[in-house]
């Protein structure tokens, strides 16, 4: 067997394959053998078929796949071997011919995408801010707040208010505002945070037995919470345009919890906290960890919008467009790819320049680094669930059966990637420490 390799461009190659009759002959007799000895085939014992009939029936199914495993291994032991960057797999040349029926030597020629070449520089010159949430009184108090609500109690209220969960009746009424015979009656509820912002002061201030009209596309932004709200399917809530009536039988209130002992020994469990200042000291910390990823994720993104617009390199574009119409599970056209080949352009030019940034800084992840950051993200799962710690055994065997699953494993080693990635540029990239107040970070993060 022979591989050449003629490069086109910088991003594109031609590989011919010439494979004679000797590469391929020894492993097409040794299956032949294996057929007969399996083979049943009416008239003859197991095994006693023979060797012309099965070549007949077989010879030439078994030379095809044993040639296109030959290519297979071949091609990928080539490109190994020379250290070829190659993007997405080869893909066999749409014009050439090759005719099992008459040949015992054939050319295979392939189209190869190459990834580009490139120079990237982390450098203390590039400049960041890396900005921290303030936790301020103000936005501890907030939580605190919203933690007495979640522990609440729910009461029944005379008079609706902002938040509060409405119970009734829904009827479809017809042009002249009168129920319609045949059409919607619903017994259901109405959370008025949810209703559509210009509707929302119709379901405020109402009492018991007080009756509400609204257009059915007023109530809600959601198609399909519009269909459980009245009880029809999500295609008949898309194109509902009547109106309803909504009576109202009952108002519900979640009340807020008293901010005492016994909300302190219900979340942290008794003991633990021991007053409102050590609760709200304790939410401050909580509050400060959790901004954590917010702070990493903000940084991360700004890093990358940076990279992507200093690095410049173009792609093997027509290659990539024809390789994701040949692999894609699901038939797709040339136009379909060209409308969303700009996204995945993107996403592929970080690809590479991530790749580059590990290899060109030796960053490796070890299956033991893998196995504790799986460990710790169960604890933390456990730790939001409220139970109790497992013991090291049942801890490392849970892991081991999480990264049984060859996608959930490669997804984690991203991630332990993914975190020396990040480690690195915060030794890289000089770095100004900023804090600021909630809503204009998650305003600024947008």
């Amino acid at each position: 067997m022979n591989i050449t390799q003629e490069n086109i461009d910088e991003l594109n190659a031609i590989l011919k394959v010439k494979v004679v009759a000797g590469d391929y002959l020894p492993k097409v007799e040794d299956a032949l053998k294996t057929y007969q000895k399996k083979a049943n085939v009416p008239g003859f014992r197991p095994g006693k078929v023979p060797a012309g009939m099965i070549k007949k029936m077989y010879g030439k199914s078994i030379m095809v796949d044993e040639i296109n495993k030959l290519l297979n291994d071949s091609l990928y032991n080539y490109i190994n071997e020379n250290k070829i960057e190659v993007l997405g797999n080869p893909l066999p040349k749409a014009d050439s011919i090759v005719d099992f029926d008459n040949q015992n030597e054939f050319e295979f020629i392939y189209e190869m995408g190459l990834a580009p070449k490139f120079d990237l520089e982390l450098s203390a010159k590039d400049k960041f801010t890396y900005t921290t949430v303030k936790i301020d009184d103000e936005l501890v108090n907030k939580y605190v707040s919203d933690i007495a609500k979640r522990y609440g109690k729910v009461e029944q209220v005379e008079v609706s208010a902002e938040g509060d969960l409405l119970n009734g009746d829904f009827v479809e009424l017809d042009a002249n505002g009168e129920i319609l015979a045949g059409g919607i009656f619903k017994t259901s509820s109405v959370f008025i945070d949810r209703v559509k912002v210009q509707s929302k002061k119709l379901f405020v201030g109402v009492k018991k037995d007080d009756k509400v009209v609204v257009e059915a596309q007023q109530l809600s932004d959601n198609s399909t919470d519009l269909a459980a709200m009245l009880g029809i399917d999500k295609a008949a809530a898309e194109t509902l345009t009547s109106k309803l009536q909504f009576t109202v039988k009952g108002i519900s209130r979640l009340g807020a919890a008293e901010v005492n002992q016994e909300l302190f020994d219900k979340i942290y469990g008794p003991g633990t906290v021991n007053s409102e200042e050590e609760f709200k000291a304790k939410i401050r910390e909580e509050l400060a960890a959790m901004f954590v990823n917010d702070s990493e994720r903000k940084f991360y993104n700004d890093v990358v919008d940076h990279l992507m617009s200093k690095v410049n390199f173009n792609l093997p574009t027509d290659f990539l467009k024809r390789w994701i119409v040949a692999v894609n599970e699901k038939p797709v056209t040339l136009e379909q790819v060209d409308s969303e080949f700009d996204n995945y352009a993107k996403g592929l030019k970080w690809q590479l320049i991530e790749n580059k940034i590990i290899k060109d800084n030796n960053i490796n992840v070890t299956n033991e680094e893998v196995i504790e950051h799986t460990k710790n993200l169960i604890m933390q799962q456990f730790g939001r669930m409220a139970q109790s710690p497992m013991t090291d055994d049942d801890l490392n065997d849970t892991a081991k059966r999480v990264l049984a699953n060859q996608e959930e494993a490669k997804k984690l080693y991203e991630q332990v990637y993914g975190q020396k990635v990040m480690t690195l540029f915060k030794t890289k990239f000089t770095l100004e420490n900023k804090e600021v107040a909630y809503d204009d970070f998650f305003n600024t993060a947008k």
